[in-house]
């Protein structure tokens, strides 16, 4: 299985697809960081973040995506920026025809490294690990966003047994 996972921004919105292979393995099949321009007004932003997400769908044309959840912010300019982001980002998804999962960012800890708290430098360390890459993903958003695709695929697998 193919998936996408998302790590939402209205500046740079992560994205990492992440494919399950026959053998349980996950490979990192693409990954980096759509950034616009701050400058840009806003629905011109939301505008390119829309299109980009829509040529890494057409190309790749993952069966199944993962978005982070939003989580309270102390700085409400900063949520609702990356809220929007959020919505370009589900839109596309939906439009496309791609079943969506939201997870939050303890949730996405806790299964990528097995702990909750973890801070990034952890997170990025497994996503590492666990896609068998020669060095850490960068930017950071697109590390989160593998990191995304993971849990997403070991949350498939849970649900799999329970299913």
């Amino acid at each position: 299985m193919l998936v996408i996972g998302i790590d939402p921004g209205t500046a740079t919105t992560g994205y990492g697809l992440v494919r399950e292979n026959h053998d349980g393995t996950l490979s990192a099949v693409d990954f980096g960081a759509i950034l616009t321009p701050a400058d840009m007004p806003m629905p011109l932003r939301l505008l390119e973040l829309y299109q980009k997400i829509k040529e890494i769908l057409f190309l790749h044309r993952p069966e199944s995506s993962a978005v982070e959840k939003l989580f309270f912010q102390r700085n409400v300019s900063t949520a609702i920026s990356v809220g929007q982001g959020r919505g370009v980002a589900l839109l596309a998804l939906a439009e496309s025809g791609i079943d969506v999962l939201e997870y939050t960012p303890l949730e996405v800890k806790q299964a990528v490294v097995g702990y909750g708290r973890a801070d990034k430098d952890q997170v990025q360390a497994m996503v590492k690990a666990i896609l068998n890459l020669d060095e850490i993903p960068t930017p950071d958003d697109a590390a989160d966003a593998l990191a995304i695709a993971i849990c997403h695929l070991h949350s498939a697998r849970i649900r799999q047994l329970y299913s």
